[in-house]
C-alpha cells in the first residue's frame, strides 16, 4: 500500500502568477455557468476556481469496514469526482453560485456543514466509506476503481439519506431525459401538507399539473441534481459534439463534467475555447478530521495549484464510451431552474442532428413504469445504514445509468 501511495503522491504548488499559464486572449473563459474576461478579470477567474471544493486522495483515515484500506490513491480518483460535483452541488443549494471562498476568513456555518459531510469518516454521509461501501451494492469491491455509472448510481442511493440537504438524484437512461419523470421526482407536497416530509404529490394532482402545461408550477420543489450520460463516439470523440458539449459549461446550472479512464479520472469544471479547464484529484494528502472547535481545517479542501488544461480532441477515447464513459451534471434549486435548462438544452444542445442527449417531454410507452427512488424501510438512516455490507442487499444491483422499478 505505501508503494501505491507514493506513487500518487505530488507536491501541491502554492499558487502564485499560475494564471499567466493561460493564453493573452479575448475568449471568455466559462466556469460552471460563469464568464470571466481573461484579460480583465484574472483575480476573479482565480477566486472563482480555488473556491471550488478540491477532494483527492488522502492517506490515514479509519480503515473502510474496519479492516480495509486506509487510503484511496490509486483507486479512488473518480469517486472523488463525484464527490467534487456533489458538493458543488451542495454549495449552490446552500449558499449560491456567487458565494466565494477566502482562506483565512469565517465561513458561513452551512459551509462548514457541507464540508463536513465529506470527510473520511464512516460516519459522514459522502465521504470515502460510505461511497465505497454502496459500491459493494453495485458489484465493485472496496479498493477497486469506481466508472462513472457506479459513481452515478452511488450518489443517488446515498442521497436518500440526507435529509439535510434533500435533494432529488435523477439519472438519466438510454442518453434521454424525460421531464415528466423529473416533475413526478422533484414535486412535492409543501411541508406540514402530508404525512411524510417530501412525499411526491398524488398522481392526481400531477395530472393536473400537466394538463396545465409544462408552466404549471409545483406546490414545492425538491432541489434537482441532475445526472446525464454522454454519448461522445466510440473510438475517439466525434467533433460534432464539440460545441453542445461547450454549451453545457455556459449553462448557469452547470455542475461540470465527470470523465476518464480507469485509475485516471477528472472533474471537468469549464472551457476556454476548445480546451477543458479541470480539478485533479490525483495528489495525495493526509487524512483531516474535525478539530475540537469543531470546525475544519479547509485549506487542503481548495486547489491553489495550477489549473490544468486539455484539448477536447485530445480527451481519452476511453471518456467517450458510455462503458467507462462520462457524465454531464447540473443543478436546478427551483422548478424555473430546471424549466430555463430544458429552454437552453432546447436551444443549444437538441439543434444539432447529432445530438449528445435527447430531452422529451413524456415518459417512453416502452419503458416500464417510473417510480422516484424511495429510502429503503429500515430502523436507521444516513450512514450509520450503510455499516456492513450485508445491509446493502436492499437495493438493487443495477448497471445501469436509471434504476426503474416496476
Amino acid at each position: 500500500m505505501e508503494s501505491v501511495m507514493s506513487k500518487y503522491e505530488n507536491q501541491i504548488i502554492i499558487f502564485t502568477e499560475y494564471l499567466e499559464e493561460f493564453p493573452d486572449t479575448d475568449e471568455l473563459v466559462w466556469i460552471l455557468g460563469k464568464p470571466h474576461l481573461l484579460k480583465t478579470e484574472k483575480s476573479k477567474l482565480l477566486s472563482d476556481i480555488s473556491a471550488r471544493l478540491w477532494f483527492t486522495y488522502r492517506r490515514k483515515f479509519s480503515p473502510i469496514g474496519g479492516t480495509g484500506p486506509s487510503s484511496d490513491a490509486g483507486w479512488g480518483c473518480m469517486l472523488r469526482c463525484g464527490q467534487m460535483m456533489l458538493a458543488q452541488a451542495l454549495i449552490c443549494r446552500h449558499l449560491g453560485r456567487d458565494w466565494n471562498w477566502e482562506r483565512q476568513k469565517e465561513q458561513p456555518k452551512e459551509y462548514q456543514r457541507i464540508l463536513q459531510c465529506f470527510l473520511d469518516r464512516k460516519d459522514c454521509c459522502y465521504s470515502i466509506h460510505q461511497m465505497a461501501q454502496m459500491g459493494v451494492g453495485e458489484g465493485k469491491s472496496i479498493g477497486e476503481w469506481f466508472g462513472p455509472n457506479t459513481v452515478a448510481q452511488v450518489i443517488k442511493k446515498l442521497a436518500l439519506f440526507d435529509e439535510w440537504n434533500s435533494l432529488a438524484v435523477y439519472v438519466s437512461m438510454d442518453n434521454t431525459v424525460v421531464i415528466e419523470d423529473i416533475k413526478k421526482m422533484c414535486c412535492v407536497l409543501p411541508v406540514g401538507a402530508a404525512d411524510t416530509a417530501g412525499e411526491s404529490p398524488p398522481d392526481s394532482l400531477i395530472a393536473s399539473s400537466q394538463s396545465k402545461g409544462t408552466s404549471a408550477p409545483c406546490l414545492a420543489w425538491k432541489p434537482l441534481l441532475l445526472i446525464v450520460p454522454l454519448r461522445l463516439g466510440i473510438n475517439q470523440i466525434n467533433p460534432v459534439y464539440i460545441e453542445a458539449f461547450k454549451e453545457c459549461f455556459k449553462m448557469p446550472q452547470s455542475l461540470g463534467a465527470l470523465g476518464g479512464k480507469p485509475n485516471n479520472a477528472y472533474y471537468f469544471i469549464g472551457s476556454l475555447g476548445d480546451e477543458l479547464i479541470f480539478l485533479d484529484p490525483h495528489t495525495t494528502q493526509t487524512f483531516v478530521d474535525t478539530e475540537e472547535s469543531g470546525l475544519v481545517d479547509d485549506h487542503t479542501f481548495h486547489c491553489l495549484q495550477s489549473p490544468q488544461r486539455m484539448s477536447i480532441l485530445n480527451l481519452d477515447p476511453s471518456v467517450a464510451l458510455v462503458g467507462q464513459g462520462a457524465f454531464m451534471g447540473f443543478f436546478c434549486k427551483e422548478e424555473k431552474d430546471f424549466d430555463n435548462w430544458c429552454s437552453l438544452v432546447q436551444k443549444e444542445i437538441l439543434k444539432e442532428n447529432l445530438r449528445m442527449f435527447e430531452l422529451v417531454q413524456k415518459h417512453p410507452s416502452h419503458w416500464p413504469p417510473f417510480v422516484p427512488p424511495a429510502k429503503p424501510e429500515v430502523t436507521t438512516t444516513g450512514a450509520e445504514f450503510i455499516d456492513s455490507t450485508e445491509q446493502l442487499e436492499d437495493f438493487d444491483l443495477e448497471e445501469d445509468f436509471e434504476i426503474l422499478s416496476v
